[in-house]
């Protein structure tokens, strides 16, 4: 087995697979380099390989016996053989010489007949096995301790004893804890059988149970322990017969606390005797044990309780109970697990150069907590400035040298066990670069400048290398480049330093290329180091500078700090310090600075001593004070001493209880409630609070009972029927009793009423209506029998249920204020106890108007019944108010009109604070109490609404619900990162990715945007990662242009007005691989939503000289499209001469022909607009009433004009737009075209900057409403209307507009791009952010030939404004052919004027001149 074992380790150890690799290099020495990945090397470098060297077996702790022969086990593996030796107590063995010890041949040690006596004893002791190999070191195993068994002794002796039939007896039989295994029983001189009735105890006790006539005899206790057998006392052992009579039930062996270690098996004895004859149970923890269903917990013979394979979790209180049905007797016994040390992590191994740092890092874990010492080549390695333990468990090896080689093991021992573990440290020359990458053990100066050197020239030494700054600790060192090497960019420096006479060195490197100074760190003060600087190129390193020599400062003598500072509370507002002198003071010491603070707070405060001790008066009661002691020196404050917390005397509460009220149960008993002093008048823990109660008539004779201090209740019995009761109370400290509450009465029942049902029906109701107010009498119910504790009166206009207000069982009318004259009010009264609200009595009352001036003091004289006059009722708070503190804080105020005017609260009432907040609906309301006129509600929500109301309670009335105070809290930043992050990939664009998540389940307030980080190294810092904003609370987003068929890291960040949250877990995304480009059908580049067209006299759609529509073409078109113009004025004009004398007559013809008089013979679909739509900066837009016709097909004027222009004349379409508008989020909509767009083909769109726009403008997101000279000119009703445009936004601008019946006039904007007469899209109008679906497209420019796939682009919506945004498209219509023109211009009357001509024609000349810039551009 264990050969298996070490052979399996073996296999799991990298320097295993590492060594396998090098045989196989001595086969293929260019294959076994390529396998292990080791750099290449100079020519005649090589890298030595760690070699694997451990041991296969350690020894273990052995028991033996005197004359025995005993193994103690070990085993080491290393190529080659290691030489096996074992040292004693820390001293190497001779075994040559050695009769009784020999070495095996597997390097275990075997020692026979073991030697043992009193004074001598060779053989016992801890030992120890050391495996070396030569040239390369040495390792030691785990320390295994050999006890040999002493002597047998007894240290107690069976006695005799006497067993009823069926009970339990036990013998002890005490030896050595060595013996115990050792140890067996004899009955009647023959060996004992144990069985399940019959055991023996680990301490040698022999338990039995249910003992039997077979059971007496003579007993005795056997220890052969390798010598003749030692025998105990032979006593009888009676069994007697069962007497049938009850006798006290005893423990007759009790458990004892007990160690164990992880693994081993315990029992905890628990023997106990009686009759009737008892059972036992345990339980740990005061948790009952089931030992019937564990398969690890057993109920041993007598009760007592075995648990095998002992665990962490079965540490603890076990109690032992034994039962008898007639008494009940426990006993427990603490158990106590330790563990043997176990490596967390395990050093590894190391590559280094000389003058390195290097760590070995190990972790241990055991119990108790173990300790660990480091071990190098077999020999304990000693602390010292180059040897240093760090984090409480590495080694830490400075400047490191040739002779540093070797194994190093790390040793954790406890009060269980130890072991170890090893790494091997392998220091190699300097010009062999160290294969692979750093291990992790080498410090953060040595990590780099470890690339492999190629041949080359290597740079000269660092010039003028001077200490530019000294201090006591650290000295800063400066240089110039190698005169190699002047410029020096690519140039590296180590810096290497030692202290004077001390030949290890140590080397700090530059942090990066090129940096010409670094600062050493952690130097000793007043002390001589020696400098020398090497540069390193990337063929190796160079020449080191001269050495140099510089001194670091002396360290400014100041006090250390004050020891035994101590401090003790003199009384309840005093505490005295005491200290001595620094041991430290360096001079002499000049005064001393206290400085205290309470526990809680942040404030210090501090006081100049000039003596030893000091005396702080004016402290607060039982509070917790810190205190700390700075000495002071010629040179200035020494070093602070540690705080020490000191708690105040506690004195007698300086407050009285709060909120004491009464509430009679029946006709003896009254309970009392009250709530503790205010915190910061208790002044001590309360112990306890005194009630006093005496009858209202008999004032002297007082009644005084004790309740504990964690009591707020207490029923008050043996009362006197019908009677008043004064009662008052006071909180108890040590110390005494603080101040008493104010004396409140109650009155008992005169009987004992029923209380486990609803008071009936009040007998009677009256209301006497006034002005602003209602008086209300009844009385009460005719069954007295049922307990009345109040009632309920609801009010309000046509209904009893919009107020409540409850009062006092013994009052008999009421005035309900505050009401309107004229009105009707319904009113209705129930009688209600703890059970619930009776049945109600209902009244209805209309109050009289203003002019009403009747005298109405007279109501309660005439009634026909006598009330009782009673204090007013308690009124509900008024004002309240809600002051927002913080996010989470919110101050409730209120004013209390039944109080004075100065609002002084001197009486016992208390205020009743209730707050919710509706999101979720259900949400139920949490309460608090106040004795003053606020409250600070803590604990909420962010950015969230909430009402509080308030109620005042005095004894045992309340006041109904005050008015509700809302107020919604401050925002705070996100406090959880966006949720269901998916990134997907574009269909037909493998570039462009989509983003989508959702909002934070906490965002604390209103999302203003998210930023997208993305990366390819999802371990790069944060701020490599690509950014990428989204404003507002979109929720999807596309990135472009990224590369194909690479991983993708995503995260997204939520913000609000307060600031960023958390990031989002990293969402990995690959790109999909390369798909075949170009060809037939293949799309165009994704452009993305920040592409930016190239701004030069190709405005193709496409931005670019290469697009089908040249530059050539587009000149051709241009030109006819001029040709078309100008034979359209001409038209224009012949037709101008006709016009008819009438002003008036040719406008109102003009309003004609727009209202429907004059339309198109042919079908909608054969409207065609002007291709180049063009609008001179100076036109002036006219408002204008609507046409009356709710559907008109096509005026006199062939430009869209409104939604019914470019829309079908059904509704559908109606609903397609908005349903397009809700849907839309933020996605390119490549197929979202209008029904006439759709009818026209899909043709390219115009792109066009979107920054050219002042964004102060209000303009509409829709072509210029502009429209040619000749055709649109009317001045009737035909100058203006609003066209639609194509998104959904301005789909509702129109309806609106159309709704009020007035029509805007589109605002002009000057654009800054070459195509200036164009009309450019304008930005919505402010309103409800939404999302717009991409504007339907129109012709630009015929041509048969553009059959390409034309990428679409987004349209800008609201939040774009204010901020760089993408180019938008722009629709330009198509001009009619010259046919539909004439035939236009034919069915219209010419109504122009002959400035009205004159007009036109300068506006024409315009339009050529903007014609003549086009075709120039």
């Amino acid at each position: 087995m264990a050969a298996e074992r070490g052979a399996r380790r073996l296999l799991s150890t990298p320097s295993f697979w590492l060594y396998c690799l090098l045989l196989l290099g001595r086969r293929a020495p260019g294959a076994a380099a390529a396998r292990s990945g080791s750099a290449p090397q100079s020519p005649g470098a090589s890298i030595r390989t760690f070699t694997p060297f451990y041991f296969l077996v350690e020894p273990v702790d052995t028991l033996s016996v005197r004359g025995s022969s005993v193994i103690l086990n070990c085993s080491a593996y290393s190529e080659p053989s290691p030489k096996i030796e074992w040292k004693k107590d820390g001293t190497f063995l001779n075994l040559v010489s050695d009769d009784r010890r020999q070495l095996l041949p597997d390097g275990s040690l075997f020692i026979s007949n073991v030697v043992h006596s009193k004074h001598n004893k060779p053989d016992e002791g801890y030992y120890q096995c050391v495996a070396t190999v030569e040239s390369l070191g040495t390792i030691i195993s785990r320390t295994a301790k050999l006890i040999v068994a002493g002597l047998p002794r007894f240290t107690s002796q069976p006695e005799p004893s006497s067993v009823y039939a069926g009970n339990n007896a036990i013998l002890n039989c005490e030896v050595n804890a060595d013996l115990v295994p050792f140890v067996r029983w004899e009955q009647n001189r023959q060996p004992l059988l144990l069985d399940d009735r019959v055991i023996k105890l680990p301490s040698g006790m022999l338990v039995i149970s249910n003992a039997t006539e077979g059971d007496g005899g003579l007993y005795r206790c056997v220890v052969e322990s390798g010598g003749p057998p030692k025998y105990s006392d032979e006593v009888e052992l009676k069994v007697l017969p069962d007497p049938e009579v009850i006798s006290d039930l005893v423990f007759l062996k009790q458990p004892s606390p007990l160690v164990r270690v992880i693994g081993q098996d315990v029992v905890l004895p628990c023997v106990a005797s009686g009759l009737p004859t008892p059972t036992i149970k345990w339980m740990k923890n005061e948790e009952a044990l089931d030992t019937e269903s564990s398969e690890r917990l057993v109920l041993l013979a007598g009760g007592s309780l075995e648990i095998s394979d002992v665990t962490e979790d079965d540490a603890g209180t076990y109690f032992c109970i034994a039962d008898n049905g007639n008494e009940t007797i426990e006993a427990q016994a603490e158990l106590t697990v330790q563990a043997q040390p176990e490596f967390l992590k395990q050093p590894t191994n190391i590559y280094a150069h000389e003058s390195m740092d290097i760590v070995f890092e190990c972790e241990v874990t055991g119990k108790p907590t173990p300790t660990v010492k480091w071990v190098k080549n077999g020999d304990m390695v000693i602390p010292s400035d180059y040897f240093k333990i760090v984090k409480e468990h590495n080694l830490q090896v400075l400047g490191l040298v040739k002779s540093d080689e070797g194994f190093y093991q790390c040793i954790a021992e406890n009060d269980v066990g130890n072991a170890q573990a090893g790494a091997q440290l392998i220091i190699l020359e300097h010009d062999v670069a160290i294969p692979t990458l750093p291990p992790t053990s080498l410090t953060s100066a040595t990590t780099d400048h470890l690339a492999p050197a190629t041949t080359g020239p290597l740079p000269s030494a660092p010039r003028d290398v001077v200490a530019s700054l000294v201090s006591t600790r650290f000295i800063k060192l400066t240089w110039r480049t190698p005169a190699s090497d002047p410029h020096g960019d690519n140039l590296t420096y180590s810096v290497f330093y030692t202290k004077e006479g001390i030949a290890r060195e140590r080397v700090e490197n530059t942090s990066h290329p090129g940096e010409m100074q670094v600062t050493i760190q952690n130097l000793m003060p007043a002390t001589v180091y020696i400098f020398r600087v090497m540069a390193q190129n990337k063929h190796g390193s160079g020449e080191s500078s001269a050495p140099l020599r510089v001194e670091t400062q002396p360290e400014v003598q100041l006090p250390g700090p004050a020891p035994n500072l101590r401090a003790y509370a003199a009384s309840p507002t005093s505490i005295t310090v005491t200290w001595e002198t620094p041991v430290s003071g360096n001079g002499e010491i000049q005064n001393y600075k206290l400085y205290y603070m309470e526990k809680g707070t942040d404030k210090e405060q501090d006081v100049d001593v000039s003596s030893h001790s000091y005396t702080i008066n004016g402290l607060k009661k039982y509070t917790e004070y810190s205190f700390r002691v700075v000495a002071y020196n010629k040179h200035g404050p020494g070093v602070s001493t540690p705080d020490v917390a000191v708690r105040t005397l506690s004195d007698v509460p300086s407050a009285a209880p709060q909120n004491l009220s009464l509430e009679v149960r029946n006709s003896k008993s009254i309970m009392i409630h009250w709530q503790p002093p205010a915190p910061a008048t208790q002044n001590g823990q309360i112990t306890g609070y005194k009630i006093r109660y005496r009858k209202a008539s008999r004032k002297s004779d007082v009644t005084e009972t004790l309740v504990s201090g964690t009591q707020l209740s207490q029923l008050i019995e043996g009362l006197d029927r019908g009677t008043e009761y004064n009662f008052r109370v006071a909180a108890l400290t040590i110390n005494g009793t603080g101040p008493a509450t104010d004396w409140l009465s109650a009155e008992t029942f005169e009987s004992d009423l029923d209380e486990t049902r609803v008071p009936e029906v009040p007998s009677s109701l009256h209301v006497r209506p006034l002005v602003t107010s209602i008086v209300v009498s009844w009385t009460p119910p005719e069954n007295q029998n049922i307990v009345v504790r109040g009632y309920a009166i609801g009010y309000g206009i046509g209904s009893p249920h919009a107020q409540t207000i409850k009062v006092d069982y013994k009052q008999r009318y009421y005035t309900i204020e505050n009401l309107d004259p004229s009105s009707h009010y319904v009113i209705t009264l129930k009688a209600f106890n703890n059970v619930g609200e009776g049945i109600p009595l209902y009244e209805s009352a209309v109050t009289r108007p203003h002019t009403d001036t009747s005298e109405v003091d007279l109501f309660v004289i005439n009634a026909p019944y006598t009330p009782v006059p009673d204090p007013t009722p308690m009124m509900p708070p008024v004002g309240v108010q809600a002051s927002i503190l913080s996010h989470d804080t919110i101050r409730i105020t209120w004013a209390d009109n039944s109080l004075p005017k100065h609002q002084k609260i001197t009486d016992s009432r208390y205020y009743t604070v209730r707050w919710k907040t509706n999101i979720p609906a259900n949400t139920k309301y949490k309460n608090a109490n106040a004795t003053t006129l606020s409250y600070l509600v803590t604990g909420l929500k962010p950015n969230t609404l909430y009402e509080f109301s308030v109620m005042v309670t005095k004894g045992r009335r309340s006041s109904t619900w005050s008015m509700t105070a809302h107020g919604t809290t401050f925002e705070l930043v996100p406090t959880s990162p966006p949720k269901d992050v998916t990134v997907v990939s574009k269909e037909g664009k493998p570039k462009t990715i989509i983003v989508n998540w959702q909002p934070p389940s906490e965002a604390n307030g209103k999302i203003t945007g998210y930023i997208i980080y993305y990366s390819t190294d999802v371990n790069a810092e944060i701020h490599d990662w690509v950014i990428e904003p989204v404003v507002g609370n979109r929720l999807t987003h596309q990135i472009q242009e990224l590369t194909l068929d690479t991983p993708y890291y995503f995260k997204i960040q939520a913000r609000n007005s307060k600031g960023m949250g958390p990031m989002s877990e990293a969402v990995q995304f690959r790109t999909p691989k390369a798909s075949g480009s170009g060809g037939k059908g293949s799309r165009l580049p994704d452009l993305g939503s920040d592409y930016k067209p190239p701004m030069s006299g190709s405005n193709s759609p496409h931005g670019s000289p290469t697009s089908p529509l040249d530059s050539n073409m587009l000149l051709v078109i241009i030109v006819s499209v001029g040709v078309i113009t100008i034979v359209v004025v001409v038209i224009i004009a012949v037709f101008c001469t006709r016009r008819t004398t009438s002003h008036q007559k040719k406008k109102r013809a003009a309003c004609k022909s727009v209202n429907g008089s004059h339309k198109y013979k042919g079908n909608s679909k054969d409207v065609k607009p002007p291709d180049l739509w063009i609008h001179h900066e100076r036109l002036e837009l006219k408002p204008i009433d609507k046409s009356p016709d709710p559907n008109p097909i096509m005026t006199d004027t062939p430009i869209p004009r409104n939604s019914q222009d470019i829309t079908p004349v059904d509704n559908s379409m109606d609903s397609n737009i908005h349903q397009r508008r809700n849907s839309y989020r933020g996605h390119e909509s490549e197929d979202s075209m209008s029904t006439l767009a759709g009818r026209r083909g899909m043709r390219p769109k115009m792109m066009m900057p979107f920054d050219s726009q002042p964004p102060q403008q209000s303009v509409r997101n829709t072509p210029s409403t502009d429209t040619m000279p000749a055709s649109s000119s009317q001045t009737c009703c035909t100058d203006h209307q609003d066209p639609e445009g194509a998104t959904s936004s301005s789909y509702l601008a129109s309806s609106q507009e159309e709704d009020s019946g007035q029509s805007l006039p589109t605002a002009h904007v000057r654009p800054s791009h070459p195509l200036k007469s164009f009309a450019v899209p304008a930005i919505p109008p402010p309103g409800p952010p939404t999302y717009d679906p991409a504007l339907p497209s129109t012709p630009l420019l015929s041509q048969q030939a553009l059959n390409h796939h034309i990428h679409s682009v987004k349209t800008a919506s609201i939040g774009t404004l204010g901020r760089s945004r993408p180019p938008m498209p722009v629709v330009v219509p198509s001009a009619p052919e010259v046919q539909e023109t004439t035939r236009m211009l034919e069915d219209s009357e010419s109504s122009y004027e002959p400035d009205e001509l004159t007009k036109e024609m300068a506006h024409l000349e315009g339009l050529m001149k903007d014609l003549n810039a086009i075709t120039t551009a």
